[in-house]
């Protein structure tokens, strides 16, 4: 398996946790020297606080060998154009090296948020996704742009607006998925498949792969082969006392998860449904304090990789080997000690 570690900022330089407050951009191509030293094969930036396509052009100005990708960016506050420009832009820079990870929203944040009217999602994604394709075309071969869809129609690029051709072939685009319809649309325009750290190896192979695989069919893609990645949720530390604090995140993390709709086919599989709309109301009520309650061991184990350092590397191997491409890991950088270990760690993963 591939590894890669996102573009985060920690307490402590060089840090590799999850920010508390925002992240310091003057210090982005400090942690992507820092990622690709360590071994890691890509750097991913995920779009929260900071604007996904920033962060990696940084990362692509400071690295040489390590994939650049966008894990994932948001796609329908942009107009196609604008990701297809972004993209095609650190491509560039990059010589090659962007991985172009899309996902949607939910509907909340895309009209309450991004103040936009929210269209059937799924077909939303696949024709945002033809759109990005047509105007690369256009800029890559020098093709009329004639693109036309329900939700796109594309017939204007003058030259002073087309970048011009690519020496690398334009980048892959990967699709967050969770339910089946957006795992078809996957299967019907992706390259890769992005499902939610929820999404258990369970999941995975007897939910997502078939359902890419229907639209694979479907687009007459039979032969398509889509490259699948994720970050799993994991709790490690170097010692019992570290460990006991990370558990208590992830359980925490878990239970806000499972009180997601939008998550819950993630856990009926397993037959926690009836925990999940309890959980659900839990959280309408904003009991917070009570959801990691009722999130026990063995739902824990089921959801989260567990493990000291020693271990932890192995248990990822064990459980996503056979499943997925690459997969998201990381921990805190403090000394060199731990530079050592996490070098370890990710050649370990990358042997699985």
């Amino acid at each position: 398996m591939r590894i890669y570690s996102e573009l985060i900022l920690g307490k402590t330089d060089p840090g590799l946790r999850a920010p508390e407050k925002t992240f310091d951009l003057a210090k982005a191509r400090d942690y992507a020297a820092v990622i690709e030293d360590l071994g890691f094969d890509a750097v991913v930036a995920t779009e929260t606080k900071n604007d996904p396509y920033v962060l990696l052009t940084l990362a692509a100005s400071a690295t040489q060998r390590i994939g650049i990708w966008s894990g994932v960016a948001i796609a329908f506050p942009r107009a196609p154009a604008v990701t297809a420009m972004a993209a095609w832009d650190i491509h560039r820079l990059s010589q090659g090296r962007l991985t172009l990870g899309l996902g949607t929203q939910v509907r909340a944040h895309l009209i309450r948020r991004f103040g936009l009217d929210a269209h059937a999602i799924g077909p939303w994604m696949r024709d945002y996704v033809g759109a990005v394709r047509a105007i690369w075309r256009t800029w890559q071969t020098g093709e009329k742009l004639d693109y036309q869809s329900e939700s796109y129609k594309l017939d204007l690029m003058v030259p002073l607006f087309d970048p011009g051709p690519l020496e690398t072939p334009p980048p892959p685009i990967h699709i967050a998925a969770v339910n089946k319809y957006m795992c078809r649309v996957a299967g019907e325009v992706g390259d890769g498949l992005r499902p939610h750290p929820m999404c258990t190896p369970k999941y995975i192979q007897e939910v997502m792969l078939p359902a890419a695989a229907d639209g694979a069919a479907r687009a007459g893609r039979d032969d398509v082969r889509l490259e699948v990645g994720l970050k799993p949720l994991v709790a490690t530390g170097p010692d019992e006392e570290t460990l006991v604090r990370r558990i208590a995140d992830v359980r925490a993390r878990v239970a806000f998860y499972a009180s997601t709709p939008a998550y819950r086919p993630c856990f009926e599989i397993w037959g926690y449904g009836d925990l999940c709309r309890e959980l659900s109301t839990l959280s309408r009520a904003q009991n917070w304090d009570e959801m990691p309650k009722l999130v026990d061991d063995e739902m824990l184990n089921i959801f989260a990789v567990v493990g000291d350092y020693k271990s932890v590397a192995g248990k990822i191997v064990d459980r996503y080997a056979g499943v997925l491409d690459n997969v998201g890991f990381s921990i805190e950088v403090n000394s060199e000690d731990d530079a050592e270990t996490l070098k370890t760690m990710v050649k370990e993963v990358q042997a699985g």
